[in-house]
Protein backbone atom coordinates (compact mmCIF):
# COMPACT_ATOMS: atom_id res chain seq x y z
CA UNK A 1 0.00 0.00 0.00
CA UNK A 2 1.00 3.49 -0.84
CA UNK A 3 1.27 6.24 1.63
CA UNK A 4 1.43 9.33 0.30
CA UNK A 5 2.99 11.67 2.76
CA UNK A 6 2.70 14.96 1.67
CA UNK A 7 -0.62 14.52 0.68
CA UNK A 8 -1.45 13.22 4.47
CA UNK A 9 0.80 16.53 5.40
CA UNK A 10 -1.73 18.89 3.68
CA UNK A 11 -4.98 16.91 4.51
CA UNK A 12 -3.87 17.09 8.46
CA UNK A 13 -2.57 20.84 8.27
CA UNK A 14 -5.75 21.55 6.31
CA UNK A 15 -7.91 20.19 9.20
CA UNK A 16 -6.14 20.96 12.29
CA UNK A 17 -5.77 25.03 10.78
CA UNK A 18 -9.50 24.58 10.56
CA UNK A 19 -10.03 23.63 14.23
CA UNK A 20 -7.68 25.65 15.90
CA UNK A 21 -9.55 28.40 13.93
CA UNK A 22 -12.47 28.07 15.31
CA UNK A 23 -11.39 27.69 18.69
CA UNK A 24 -9.58 30.99 18.62
CA UNK A 25 -13.17 32.31 17.03
CA UNK A 26 -15.19 30.08 19.87
CA UNK A 27 -13.10 31.30 22.62
CA UNK A 28 -12.38 34.72 21.42
CA UNK A 29 -8.76 34.34 21.41
CA UNK A 30 -6.45 37.19 20.44
CA UNK A 31 -3.70 35.18 19.22
CA UNK A 32 -2.17 36.33 15.89
CA UNK A 33 -2.95 34.11 12.59
CA UNK A 34 0.61 33.02 12.40
CA UNK A 35 1.01 31.21 15.34
CA UNK A 36 -2.72 29.37 14.23
CA UNK A 37 -0.53 28.69 11.26
CA UNK A 38 2.68 27.12 13.29
CA UNK A 39 0.39 25.35 15.83
CA UNK A 40 -1.50 23.48 12.62
CA UNK A 41 2.21 22.98 11.54
CA UNK A 42 3.27 21.35 14.38
CA UNK A 43 -0.08 19.24 14.71
CA UNK A 44 0.55 18.19 11.01
CA UNK A 45 4.27 17.03 11.88
CA UNK A 46 2.91 14.56 14.07
CA UNK A 47 2.42 12.01 11.33
CA UNK A 48 5.42 9.98 12.28
CA UNK A 49 2.71 8.88 14.77
CA UNK A 50 1.24 6.51 11.69
CA UNK A 51 4.77 4.53 11.82
CA UNK A 52 5.42 3.90 15.18
CA UNK A 53 3.97 0.58 16.67
CA UNK A 54 2.20 1.63 20.28
CA UNK A 55 -0.35 0.35 21.95
CA UNK A 56 -3.91 2.26 22.19
CA UNK A 57 -3.23 3.32 25.60
CA UNK A 58 0.22 5.02 24.83
CA UNK A 59 -0.75 6.41 21.41
CA UNK A 60 -4.07 8.26 23.49
CA UNK A 61 -1.24 9.83 25.33
CA UNK A 62 0.83 10.58 23.12
CA UNK A 63 -1.75 12.46 21.21
CA UNK A 64 -2.94 14.25 24.69
CA UNK A 65 0.68 15.60 25.11
CA UNK A 66 1.05 16.56 21.83
CA UNK A 67 -2.21 18.14 22.17
CA UNK A 68 -1.29 20.13 25.12
CA UNK A 69 1.81 21.26 22.54
CA UNK A 70 -0.44 22.24 19.85
CA UNK A 71 -2.58 24.68 22.39
CA UNK A 72 0.79 25.95 24.08
CA UNK A 73 2.46 26.61 20.57
CA UNK A 74 -0.92 28.81 19.52
CA UNK A 75 -3.09 30.16 22.28
CA UNK A 76 0.00 30.46 24.99
CA UNK A 77 -0.97 29.15 28.61
CA UNK A 78 -3.15 31.88 30.02
CA UNK A 79 -6.10 30.07 29.15
CA UNK A 80 -4.63 26.86 28.75
CA UNK A 81 -7.63 24.41 30.45
CA UNK A 82 -10.47 26.06 28.24
CA UNK A 83 -9.27 26.64 24.81
CA UNK A 84 -7.84 22.56 25.77
CA UNK A 85 -11.84 21.66 26.80
CA UNK A 86 -12.88 23.48 23.19
CA UNK A 87 -9.92 22.31 20.86
CA UNK A 88 -11.68 18.92 21.44
CA UNK A 89 -14.85 19.71 21.57
CA UNK A 90 -14.61 21.24 17.64
CA UNK A 91 -12.38 18.17 17.02
CA UNK A 92 -15.27 15.96 18.00
CA UNK A 93 -18.16 17.96 16.50
CA UNK A 94 -15.93 18.02 12.70
CA UNK A 95 -15.21 14.66 13.13
CA UNK A 96 -19.11 13.32 13.53
CA UNK A 97 -19.65 15.45 10.15
CA UNK A 98 -17.26 13.96 8.19
CA UNK A 99 -18.12 10.47 9.57
CA UNK A 100 -21.90 11.31 8.49
CA UNK A 101 -20.49 12.09 4.90
CA UNK A 102 -18.63 9.52 4.91
CA UNK A 103 -21.25 7.10 5.33
CA UNK A 104 -23.39 8.99 3.58
CA UNK A 105 -21.59 8.57 0.24
CA UNK A 106 -19.04 5.62 0.61
CA UNK A 107 -21.49 3.33 2.07
CA UNK A 108 -24.80 1.45 1.18
CA UNK A 109 -26.92 0.00 3.81
CA UNK A 110 -29.48 -2.95 4.12
CA UNK A 111 -31.19 -2.53 7.27
CA UNK A 112 -28.82 -1.49 10.12
CA UNK A 113 -25.60 -3.34 8.24
CA UNK A 114 -23.33 -0.98 6.24
CA UNK A 115 -21.21 -2.06 3.37
CA UNK A 116 -18.27 -0.01 1.09
CA UNK A 117 -19.82 0.65 -2.59
CA UNK A 118 -16.29 1.93 -3.62
CA UNK A 119 -17.53 5.24 -4.59
CA UNK A 120 -15.09 6.76 -1.97
CA UNK A 121 -14.57 10.33 -0.38
CA UNK A 122 -14.76 13.04 -2.63
CA UNK A 123 -11.84 15.15 -1.00
CA UNK A 124 -12.80 17.96 -2.65
CA UNK A 125 -16.54 18.56 -1.23
CA UNK A 126 -14.77 17.59 2.10
CA UNK A 127 -12.27 20.54 1.51
CA UNK A 128 -15.40 22.57 0.75
CA UNK A 129 -17.84 21.43 2.95
CA UNK A 130 -15.70 21.78 6.12
CA UNK A 131 -14.83 25.38 6.38
CA UNK A 132 -18.54 26.09 5.70
CA UNK A 133 -19.50 23.60 8.45
CA UNK A 134 -17.28 24.79 10.71
CA UNK A 135 -18.15 28.24 9.63
CA UNK A 136 -22.14 28.35 10.82
CA UNK A 137 -21.44 26.08 13.66
CA UNK A 138 -18.74 28.57 15.37
CA UNK A 139 -21.47 31.60 14.13
CA UNK A 140 -24.35 29.66 15.85
CA UNK A 141 -22.24 28.92 18.83
CA UNK A 142 -21.71 32.67 19.23
CA UNK A 143 -25.02 33.61 18.61
CA UNK A 144 -26.38 31.94 21.50
CA UNK A 145 -23.54 32.12 23.54
CA UNK A 146 -24.17 35.81 23.08
CA UNK A 147 -28.65 34.98 24.21
CA UNK A 148 -27.60 32.83 26.90
CA UNK A 149 -25.59 35.67 28.57
CA UNK A 150 -28.69 37.60 28.95
CA UNK A 151 -31.31 34.80 29.47
CA UNK A 152 -31.97 33.51 33.25
CA UNK A 153 -33.63 30.86 35.00
CA UNK A 154 -35.99 33.16 37.32
CA UNK A 155 -37.85 31.98 40.63
CA UNK A 156 -40.45 34.25 42.13
CA UNK A 157 -42.30 33.87 45.45
CA UNK A 158 -45.57 35.48 46.61
CA UNK A 159 -47.21 33.36 50.25
CA UNK A 160 -47.19 29.83 49.27
CA UNK A 161 -47.10 30.31 45.00
CA UNK A 162 -44.36 30.20 43.48
CA UNK A 163 -43.37 30.87 40.16
CA UNK A 164 -40.72 29.47 37.98
CA UNK A 165 -40.23 31.50 34.79
CA UNK A 166 -37.72 31.96 32.65
CA UNK A 167 -36.00 36.45 32.27
CA UNK A 168 -34.04 38.42 30.45
CA UNK A 169 -31.47 40.98 31.54
CA UNK A 170 -32.47 43.90 29.69
CA UNK A 171 -29.93 47.56 30.51
CA UNK A 172 -33.27 49.21 29.26
CA UNK A 173 -34.91 48.38 32.09
CA UNK A 174 -35.05 50.99 34.72
CA UNK A 175 -38.14 51.23 36.39
CA UNK A 176 -38.51 51.71 40.20
CA UNK A 177 -41.32 52.50 42.88
CA UNK A 178 -40.85 55.92 43.59
CA UNK A 179 -42.03 55.60 47.14
CA UNK A 180 -39.61 52.54 48.04
CA UNK A 181 -36.93 53.06 45.69
CA UNK A 182 -37.43 49.19 44.48
CA UNK A 183 -36.52 47.90 41.12
CA UNK A 184 -39.47 46.50 38.87
CA UNK A 185 -39.31 42.75 37.52
CA UNK A 186 -41.54 43.01 34.12
CA UNK A 187 -43.80 39.91 33.53
CA UNK A 188 -45.94 38.76 30.90
CA UNK A 189 -49.44 39.18 31.22
CA UNK A 190 -49.34 35.12 30.55
CA UNK A 191 -48.20 35.50 33.93
CA UNK A 192 -51.27 35.30 36.25
CA UNK A 193 -50.06 37.27 39.62
CA UNK A 194 -52.90 37.46 42.66
CA UNK A 195 -55.21 40.24 42.06
CA UNK A 196 -55.61 41.24 45.18
CA UNK A 197 -51.42 42.35 45.74
CA UNK A 198 -51.45 44.78 43.15
CA UNK A 199 -50.48 48.25 43.41
CA UNK A 200 -49.90 50.77 40.76
CA UNK A 201 -46.27 52.15 39.95
CA UNK A 202 -45.98 54.95 37.48
CA UNK A 203 -43.45 55.17 34.48
CA UNK A 204 -42.25 56.67 31.94
CA UNK A 205 -40.30 55.66 29.14
CA UNK A 206 -39.71 57.34 25.07
CA UNK A 207 -42.72 59.25 23.94
CA UNK A 208 -45.02 57.58 26.47
CA UNK A 209 -45.92 57.12 30.38
CA UNK A 210 -48.29 56.00 32.17
CA UNK A 211 -48.84 53.38 35.72
CA UNK A 212 -47.84 49.89 35.63
CA UNK A 213 -49.77 47.23 37.96
CA UNK A 214 -47.17 45.57 40.60
CA UNK A 215 -47.32 43.73 43.18
CA UNK A 216 -45.05 42.56 46.61
CA UNK A 217 -43.00 39.37 46.25
CA UNK A 218 -41.31 37.39 49.17
CA UNK A 219 -38.80 36.22 47.20
CA UNK A 220 -36.56 36.29 43.29
CA UNK A 221 -33.79 33.88 42.80
CA UNK A 222 -31.89 34.73 39.88
CA UNK A 223 -29.94 31.58 38.83
CA UNK A 224 -28.27 30.99 42.27
CA UNK A 225 -28.81 35.18 43.44
CA UNK A 226 -31.49 35.83 45.73
CA UNK A 227 -33.08 38.92 45.83
CA UNK A 228 -35.60 40.67 47.84
CA UNK A 229 -35.95 44.47 47.62
CA UNK A 230 -37.70 44.26 43.88
CA UNK A 231 -41.51 44.46 42.84
CA UNK A 232 -42.88 42.15 40.08
CA UNK A 233 -45.17 44.46 37.50
CA UNK A 234 -47.74 43.12 34.97
CA UNK A 235 -46.49 44.37 31.19
CA UNK A 236 -49.62 44.97 29.08
CA UNK A 237 -48.01 43.57 25.91
CA UNK A 238 -46.59 40.05 25.32
CA UNK A 239 -42.87 39.52 24.88
CA UNK A 240 -41.62 38.21 21.51
CA UNK A 241 -37.84 37.82 23.01
CA UNK A 242 -37.08 34.09 22.14
CA UNK A 243 -39.88 32.48 24.67
CA UNK A 244 -39.29 34.52 27.73
CA UNK A 245 -41.51 35.45 30.37
CA UNK A 246 -39.98 38.30 32.05
CA UNK A 247 -37.48 41.30 32.02
CA UNK A 248 -34.93 41.60 34.63
CA UNK A 249 -34.11 45.38 35.64
CA UNK A 250 -30.75 46.59 34.92
CA UNK A 251 -29.79 46.48 38.89
CA UNK A 252 -29.55 43.06 38.56
CA UNK A 253 -26.53 42.94 36.45
CA UNK A 254 -23.92 43.75 39.07
CA UNK A 255 -24.78 40.49 40.52
CA UNK A 256 -25.82 38.27 37.44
Amino acid sequence: MKVYLDLVFFINFFFDFLILLGTKYVVKEVTPIWRVVLGSLFASGTIFLLFLSLSSFLLFLFKVIISAFIILITFGRRNFFTDFLYFYLISIILGGFLYLFDISFTYQNQGVLFYGHGLGLNFLAILILTPVFLFFYVKEYRKNKRISSVIHSVEISIGKKTYRLKGLLDTGNQLRDPCTGKCVILVSPQVSFPLSHYFYVPYKALNTSGIIPCCKVDRVIVDDHVFSKCLVGVSKEKFSLGGVDCILPNQFKEDL
